[in-house]
């Protein structure tokens, strides 16, 4: 699981959840008429609302969060994880509003008061947090503000000598290769990455790279990262993810379509990214 594949859509997600566990230790309805030794229960004491409010939007918040930090999809009965996690917080907004209506239950054995029961504190702040749960989950595929990551990736680190451990994700090199260097050559060991071999002296060549196919013009493999998350598509055209390119780790772009990348994941895998906006390269 890669926590930082996480949107600010999640994160509203996953707060309205804190929230709504909170609520569920206060009180479900409060009673005017009630002789003071009655104890208002909390939510956790009522079987319809503990089960078709607090626990569903906790379940669907678990399902969301699980299913966004996946490298790849999960689906149930045909359906994705995160899209049975969107009707499970939708079905919680939605019992919270009808038991906040009706929150009398079985508080109707006070005949002798005039005043009826009404909505408890608790039962007044899950309503909040299972529509702003519910809210966030809908949205976050439509609205590009709440699909930037929540946790920012990590800037590009500046070059470094050969041999010195990388800095940032997978596969980051620590300096690009000079004019003039074959992709792939290793320099001269005890060198400094870059610097030119005396005169007469030529450092031996590495293992060559697989040449880069192009669909038009130079192309030089490049590291980058995304923004957000990114699907990642087989190249043979289909529209069935392979992948998911998660911020803040370095991917290899082998080739460019277009406008689209070819690009290769931690595994070997490769595929095109078709929305190239907003990269970042290395």
């Amino acid at each position: 699981m890669n926590i930082r594949s996480l949107t600010r859509g999640d994160g509203v997600v996953i707060g309205a959840a804190v929230l709504l566990f909170i609520a569920s230790f206060l009180d479900n309805y409060s009673y005017n008429g009630a002789p003071s030794s009655f104890e208002i229960p909390s939510l956790w004491a009522s079987g319809p609302v503990l089960l078709s409010v607090v626990l569903a939007g906790l379940i669907g918040t678990a399902l969301v969060v699980v299913a966004r930090a996946l490298p790849q999809p999960r689906k149930v009965a045909g359906l994705e994880l995160g899209q049975f996690g969107v009707a499970f917080t939708v079905f919680a907004a939605w019992s919270a509003l009808g038991n906040v209506i009706d929150p009398a239950g079985g508080a109707n054995n006070f005949s002798s008061s005039s005043d009826g029961p009404s909505a408890g504190t608790g039962l007044i702040i899950a309503l909040i947090a299972t529509l702003v749960m519910a809210g966030a989950a809908v949205a976050t595929p439509l609205v590009p503000a709440l699909q930037a990551s929540l946790v920012p990736a990590p800037k590009p680190v500046a070059p470094q000598p050969y041999g010195a451990q990388p800095q940032g994700g997978y596969g980051y090199p620590g300096a690009q290769p000079q004019p003039g260097q074959p992709y792939g050559a290793q320099p001269q060991p005890g060198q400094p990455f870059g610097q030119q071999p005396p005169a007469g002296q030529q450092p031996p060549a590495g293992p060559a790279a697989p040449a880069p196919q192009t669909s038009g013009g130079d192309f030089s493999p490049f590291w980058f990262a995304v923004p957000v998350p990114r699907q990642l598509f087989a190249e043979d055209g289909s529209t069935n993810p392979i992948a998911e390119l998660a911020p803040g780790t370095w991917y290899l772009a082998v080739e460019q379509r277009g406008a689209a990348l070819v690009a290769q994941t931690q595994d070997g895998r490769r595929g095109v990214l078709q929305d190239t906006s907003g990269i970042q390269r290395g």
